[in-house]
């Protein structure tokens, strides 16, 4: 076992102000800092105390490191990123491939020459992106596509003449063929349509607003904040077809292939495969594909409610149940008091597996090794490791544990 340290991205939508927080250092950054990245994804492998990162240490043993159960299925590769995510603005309107999609879109851009550090390439890997987000804050996002008889109430109260004729798609055909309709017909607007359509509809929002109505309040406040920070875009207008999604602490999403979503605010530990494919649909200046976002895209409503993964609890572990086979992903909390629940937990070996501490301090034990994991640091447990027993340093810990799922 070996302490490792994320790596920070600093992007535009992040906070100044909850990673710095979390690992103790001032108070706001010099600069937005957006995620926290342990893994061994090239673009930025977690680093280990003696300078080197996971990923060199992985291609030097991946036998020891991940075992053969692991490299059975997944190759030399370690097949989870665990993130944490600071946003203060809104990510960018997109989805993920399936795992056919991704092969034969990969395959495809090869093909045809594109480089894999072009920035209009789609497809950096062959592999699709299950990904699960638990809040650790209050997170806003937007995932899956709403219920069309209540979507097409909310545009009915927005009262924008302009509307009308793009509502008749949805009206006459309410479920996924006319959500596919309409989203196509509006993604593919030419943009003085846009510039025509979005300050309608943004203008139709205030009013709504001014009028005390309470049943859509949040999904037009949204929609005015996505329509200051990106003027005339088609992903201001996809945003009145998705369901706002609010998670509290400990709460969780989970996004299969085709799921439409943005996440919005918020702090939250998410973990996936580990591929770099997306397909972004707007509320960015990154590139956007529309007709390859719309081939991936999957227009079937959903209840938020098909969103939550279930969870179970096995003994302090809580755990976010998805079917994604490159990993499961739990919450544990301890208290280093004892007095409102166990201070410590034994975790046995189940091939190689990431704890990421989001609060307090925790010491970790095993062969007569001891370590300790403050907030905003990791420990990474090769196969070949033995079970380790974690205990709570601090009155109030809480640290996440990713494995190979099914392991």
């Amino acid at each position: 076992m070996q302490r490792i340290e994320g790596v920070i991205r600093p992007y535009a939508w992040g906070s100044r102000t909850v990673l710095a927080a979390m690992q103790g250092r001032p108070v706001p950054s010099n600069h937005p800092e957006a995620e926290l990245w342990f893994g061994a994804h090239p673009a930025d492998p977690a680093r280990l105390a003696d300078g080197s990162d996971l990923l060199g240490v992985i291609s030097a043993d991946p036998e020891s490191e991940l075992g053969g159960a692991c490299r059975a299925e997944f190759g030399d590769t370690l097949p989870y990123l665990v993130k944490v995510l600071a946003a203060d603005e809104p990510l960018s309107l997109q989805a993920h491939p399936s795992q056919e999609q991704a092969q034969d879109g990969f395959a495809r851009e090869n093909a045809a020459g594109i480089p894999l550090d072009d920035p209009e390439r789609n497809y950096r890997d062959p592999f699709h992106k299950p990904e699960v987000v638990v809040a650790l804050s209050r997170f806003e996002a937007l995932a899956g596509f709403r219920d069309p008889a209540a979507t097409m109430e909310l545009l009915r109260a927005l009262a924008v003449p302009e509307l009308d004729t793009y509502l008749g798609l949805l009206s006459g055909q309410p479920d996924s063929q006319g959500l596919r309709a309409l989203v196509t017909t509006w993604i593919t607007l030419p943009q003085p349509a846009l510039a025509t359509l979005v300050p309608a509809v943004l203008d139709g929002c205030v009013r709504y607003l001014e009028s005390g109505a309470e049943r859509f309040r949040g999904e037009a406040k949204l929609a005015l904040t996505l329509g200051e920070r990106y003027p005339d875009d088609a992903g201001v207008l996809a945003s009145l077809l998705l369901n706002r999604v609010v998670l509290q602490p400990g709460e969780a999403l989970y996004l299969a292939a085709g799921n439409l979503h943005a996440y919005i605010s918020g702090a939250a530990v998410e973990v996936m495969a580990n591929s770099d494919n997306v397909l972004r649909g707007g509320l960015t200046p990154k590139h956007v594909d529309v007709p390859e976002l719309l081939r991936v895209l999957d227009f079937a409503p959903r209840d938020p409610s098909e969103l939550a993964p279930g969870t179970s609890t096995v003994g302090t572990e809580v755990v976010f149940g998805t079917p994604a086979p490159e990993f499961r992903l739990s919450r544990v909390r301890l208290d280093g008091t004892a007095l409102k629940r166990a201070a410590s937990v034994e975790l046995d070996a189940r091939g190689p597996q990431l704890l990421v501490v989001t609060a307090g301090t925790v010491t970790v034990r095993s062969a007569g090794r001891s370590i300790d994991i403050p907030a905003g640091s990791g420990l990474w447990m090769a196969a070949s490791d033995p079970g380790v027993v974690v205990t709570a340093h601090s009155p109030a810990a809480e640290f996440f544990r990713t494995l190979v799922g099914g392991h």
